[in-house]
């Protein structure tokens, strides 16, 4: 299970700024909300027009005995239902059109954000956690903002209505019935916090459990070979208990929340009917009148009652929008500064016009850089290579091979010192000026959904068929492609699940070839691949990173014995520097590596014979 321990809002008290950047982009749809607003208001108004329509019934009709009239009075509700009828449709229709349009448009902007963050925002959060917060908490959150309107302006309307006609009618009555307002209020404030809190927990085991479904359907090979069934088990149904008791916790406080506001209500109603009997027994009001002022009180309490549910729904949304919110506002700790935009452009808006072409150089000047507070995994870090030279870096894993080809690569920023390329500070060009201009191989690579075509030609999206093929061709996966039942237009699947691990290693090898880089990154390419296909690879290696810059993490250091210079690096620090001649001579660690894995191999193949 994932070791990134989802954030607890449990201690932060609801905060409008957490909204206004909800409402920020929600305010996009101005004319929709107008269109609710008003619709809701017309409903209101409406509802009081049918209040009066009974009070003349009762008055006009049924207590003199009379059908006088009657033909106007039906027109009249005729008409008024179905002026109801439409102010209905068209609320409904705005805010399913508000709903659908504003989930689409916090998701994008989300989704923007998440292209711009650097690698140590997604060091720091699960992608169970993300997924969760874009689909579940942006669905909750919207269909809140949405719907809410028809009970806010319906409801606003009503209660102003009431109000007024209740005074209007007699004041006695209008006092008895407006002094449950304050005592609600107080029953509002005290289930507020409970009714949060729970909602909070519930939304924070909610990402966990997407985050475990994550988990479990990536490392579905591992959890085989280990054989970890019954513990995931475990710890899954850890979550989904942990979450059943807080949603349960959650919809208890709000089930009992309810119907005391409703108890409250209802003995203000009772009050109303017991002094408006006696005023009707000494003739101060009609029937009409006593029906009506229920009929208005009712009306007033009704959206009262919604309002509750809005209260109870809002708190549940608070914790959803936090956590959205998080995202949307979330900062990367690489930003270029306003005077670097305004000359090279963003990653999304380049103004590839004013960038430099690069050389090469790399230079770093005693940089520090650690993950972890008081962890440092370099310290004083100096390293300069010269425009086309080919550096190899071995050694213990956790050593700093990666972290150093990451800092060149910008991808994290150094903590202290600085990183040069050409002699200029990376900070003072574009993070998209550097990263066009390399070519990195993972040793776990990673291909999009599309066909293999697309894949490669994701190097450069410019680059023609013949090109691309051509790619594939030097790294020797264009006999396999051809292969395929449908060749280059075969599906890669998710991730690359059509293919093995060596054909996807040469599918992206391919891919970065075709962006012709300045700067090559090799992370240990070759270190799932078999042996012919690495002989492949090697070939095509010597000619592609001639006159280019380039890093090599090297696990099998055969492939690294012509490499310009070859690094040893021990806890961030080169401790020998060298050709693979100039290394084997001084029989120091290199050779000892090399020959510790030369003795490995030729066991192994000794196996193999027999």
């Amino acid at each position: 299970m994932s070791s990134i321990v989802e954030k607890d809002y449990q201690s932060q008290k609801i905060k409008l700024d957490t909204w206004k950047v909800i409402f920020k982009i929600a305010l996009n749809y101005k004319g929709a909300y107008a269109r609710v607003l008003g619709c809701g208001i017309l409903a209101g108004i409406v509802d009081l027009c049918m209040s009066f329509m009974t009070m003349w019934a009762i008055d006009g009709f049924m207590s003199p005995g009379t059908t006088k009239n009657l033909p106007l009075y039906i027109v009249a509700i005729v008409g008024l239902q179905a002026l109801l009828c439409l102010t209905t449709l068209l609320m409904v229709r705005a805010c399913g059109y508000l709903e659908s349009n504003l989930s689409s448009d916090v998701r994008r902007e989300a989704f923007y954000k998440l292209q711009t963050m650097s690698f140590s925002y997604f060091d720091k959060t699960a992608v169970g956690f993300l997924i969760s917060r874009l689909t579940n908490d942006v669905s909750r959150i919207m269909e809140m903002i949405s719907w809410m309107g028809i009970d806010l302006s319906w409801g606003t309307m009503a209660i102003i209505a009431s109000l007024i006609a209740m005074f209007a009618v007699n004041l006695k009555l209008a006092l008895i019935t407006i002094v449950c307002v304050p005592i609600l209020a107080i029953v509002s404030v005290l289930f507020q916090k409970k009714i949060l809190k729970y909602q909070r927990q519930t939304r924070k085991y909610n990402s966990m459990i997407t985050s475990s479904f994550n988990e479990g359907i990536t490392g579905a090979q591992t959890t085989k070979t280990l054989v970890r069934e019954e513990l995931n088990n475990q710890d899954f149904f850890t979550l989904t208990g942990n979450m059943k008791r807080a949603s349960l916790r959650a919809a208890l406080i709000s089930a009992v929340y309810l119907p005391v506001a409703s108890i409250i209500i209802s003995i203000a109603i009772g009050f109303v009917l017991i002094q408006g009997g006696h005023d009707v027994m000494k003739s101060v009001i009609t029937v009409g009148q006593l029906n009506f002022f229920i009929n208005i009180g009712n009306m007033m309490f009704e959206p009262i009652r919604h309002f509750a549910g809005i209260f109870a729904e809002f708190q549940s949304s608070q914790a959803a929008a936090e956590r959205v919110v998080e995202v949307l506002t979330a900062t990367s700790d690489i930003v270029d500064t306003p005077e670097v935009i305004e000359k090279y452009g963003d990653s999304f808006n380049p103004k590839r016009e004013n960038w430099e072409p690069i050389k090469g150089d790399v230079e770093f000047r005693n940089v520090s850089f650690w993950y972890k507070e008081n962890e440092p995994v370099l310290k004083n870090f100096n390293l300069k290579v010269k425009a086309g030279e080919n550096i190899a870096l071995v050694g213990a894993t956790g050593g700093g091979k990666t972290t150093i080809v990451n800092l060149v690569c910008r991808f994290y920023e150094p903590c202290e010192g600085e990183i040069l390329i050409d002699g200029v500070n990376v900070k003072e060009r574009s993070q998209l000026w550097l990263q066009s201009s390399l070519g990195y191989v993972l040793q776990t690579p990673h291909l999009f959904s599309g066909t293999i075509r697309e894949n490669i030609r994701y190097g450069r999206l410019d680059a023609t068929d013949e090109e691309v093929e051509n790619a594939a061709m030097m790294v020797g996966a264009h006999d396999f492609i051809r292969s395929m039942e449908k060749g280059y237009d075969t599906e890669a699947g998710e991730g690359g699940s059509n293919m093995s691990t060596g054909q996807k290693q040469l599918i992206s090898f391919a891919r970065a070839i075709l962006a012709d880089p300045k700067i090559f990154v090799l992370d240990e390419a070759t270190s799932a691949i078999d042996t012919e296909s690495e002989m492949k690879i090697q070939a095509a290696a010597e000619v592609l990173l001639k006159n280019r810059t380039s890093f090599i993490i090297a696990h099998r250091l055969s492939t690294i014995r012509n490499a310009d210079r070859i690094l040893v690096i021990d806890e961030g620090e080169v401790i020998e520097e060298g050709s693979h001649r100039q290394l084997m001579r001084k029989k120091g660690h290199y050779y000892e590596l090399y020959m510790n894995q030369f003795r490995n191999e030729q066991f192994t193949k000794s196996l193999e014979a027999l």
